[in-house]
């Protein structure tokens, strides 16, 4: 039964795409859906986005290793979508711009623009790679077969579809996989629940400690403010969610989506760390990140388990699609666009971006995919990106709004992004085992990142010539 149905699910999303294929006029319309997203599309496909692979997979097994204390994987996001909402949203907006970088470039001049986008590249490899491995788990689960294969599948299918339509085709998809899965997750969540008797149920055959909120002792103080700067801050200043607002059709429309996002995260959060806890009940003898796909298969009655697994893939393609086209526009419009203007003197055409854009999908996603078969931990690949990310891009990002009041140059701008993102990449690889730094900084290496992008931005601001914008 689970079978057809997902088959049905996919080439359906394939059908979407080339529905969508023949709405592509230009540029514009590719990469942001000639900017006339109503509340609906943005909200869904924000709500789709946040609900990626680490939020599924990867928080049901937090809940299922560390109990109710996982739901804050996705709940650091709700602060930071909250200042957005009320403070920034309408103004980026109204920017009318592509990416992330090119409002960097607004802020502190075309310097920082390409250094971003290399770092945020970077990064974001490692999350469209995280939302890989769980695609490929679910379907490992479903089918059995060799789990390589089943990456290379999820893949191919949600690249597919971001090729054909662009930015139409995710607002599409994404308002669709985002009803799906928010019933399918709370579905799941009722079901599995009564099939161990009830939250009281679940009292008497797990520890306190799974119980304990908002810290227990798995999930410090320490863990919590590092989630809320490292992932938190990416709610607040990400280039996946920023693609979202670019495509709103007004400032209204962008605040509002924000915030109902935000409002749908809190209940989602706590219905997939129960279903990873109820698992446990049933099965402690699973590792974490099978807690989800084994609830499917075993618990839910047919129909039900069909439904609810094309859920959990809508969570995973509808985040990776949004990230792997907000990459490949980075990759078209800031690196590739501004190198190829730079040698031939004049900028390239509508046509030939897109091409390059299209280009660029298929790029990044093979990169990706790359990475995800290396480096096979879904939230060990999503931290390490969003680790990197935040400490190179939020500093520099958020006070660039006010960069002119601040006395802030481009030259502290790079600084900050090259030094706060490097020392945490360099950090990830094994290089920076010294102690010096640790008893100077008692940080976590991400939260140095962000302190040492804050010294540089000020410093290389305020030390350092000023430079033209």
């Amino acid at each position: 039964m689970i079978l057809p149905f997902l088959t049905v699910y996919f080439i359906g999303m394939i059908w979407i795409g080339l529905r969508s294929a023949g709405k592509i006029r230009g540029l514009e319309t590719f990469l942001v859906a000639d900017r006339k997203g109503s509340s609906l599309l943005v909200t869904g496909s924000l709500v789709a986005t946040v609900i990626g692979g680490s939020s599924t997979i990867g928080m049901a097994g937090k809940g299922f290793s560390w109990g109710l204390v996982g739901s804050w994987w996705m709940l650091v996001g709700v602060p930071g979508l909250l200042l957005l909402s009320f403070f920034l949203a309408g103004r980026i907006r109204h920017s009318r711009l592509f990416t992330l970088p090119e409002l960097l470039e607004r802020h502190y001049g075309a310097s920082v623009k390409l250094v971003a986008s290399v770092v945020i590249l970077w990064a974001w490899v490692g999350i469209i790679g995280g939302q890989i491995v769980a695609s490929g788990r679910v379907l490992h689960a479903i089918i059995s077969g060799d789990l390589t294969v089943m990456m290379a599948v999820s893949a191919a299918i949600f690249m597919t579809y971001t090729i054909l339509g662009g930015q139409v085709s995710i607002l599409r998809t994404d308002v669709v996989q985002a009803a799906v899965m928010v019933a399918g997750i709370s579905l799941c969540t009722f079901l599995s629940l009564q099939e161990i008797g009830g939250f009281g149920a679940m009292k008497n055959h797990l520890s306190e400690d799974f119980l304990s909120f908002p810290v227990n002792g798995s999930f410090s103080w320490g863990d919590l403010v590092e989630w809320l700067v490292l992932v938190g801050s990416a709610y607040l200043v990400g280039p996946d969610i920023y693609s979202r607002l670019f495509s709103a059709r007004d400032g209204k429309t962008a605040r509002r989506s924000v915030l109902f996002t935000a409002l749908i995260l809190v209940p989602m959060a706590f219905s997939i760390v129960l279903i990873g806890m109820s698992a446990r009940v049933l099965d402690p003898s699973l590792s974490g990140e099978q807690a989800f796909p084994y609830i499917i298969r075993e618990v839910l009655p047919p129909g039900i388990n069909a439904f609810v697994m094309a859920a959990l893939l809508c969570a995973l393609m509808s985040s990776a699609d949004t990230v792997l086209l907000t990459s490949a526009t980075i990759l078209s419009v800031d690196i590739a666009g501004e190198l190829v203007t730079g040698i031939r003197g004049k900028p390239l055409g509508e046509r030939s971006l897109l091409l390059i854009s299209r280009l660029a999908v298929i790029l990044l996603g093979l990169l990706a995919l790359g990475f995800a078969l290396r480096l096979k931990g879904v939230i060990a690949l999503l931290l390490f990106g969003y680790s990197i990310y935040t400490a190179g891009l939020v500093v520099p990002a958020l006070l660039g709004f006010y960069a002119r009041r601040l006395r802030l140059t481009p030259a502290g701008a790079v600084a900050a992004v090259i030094g706060g993102g490097g020392w945490v990449a360099i950090g990830k690889t094994g290089f920076l085992a010294g102690p010096g730094l640790d008893r100077l900084l008692p940080l976590r290496p991400g939260l140095q990142g962000v302190v040492i992008s804050l010294v540089l931005l000020l410093a290389g601001s305020y030390l350092l010539p000023a430079q033209k914008r």
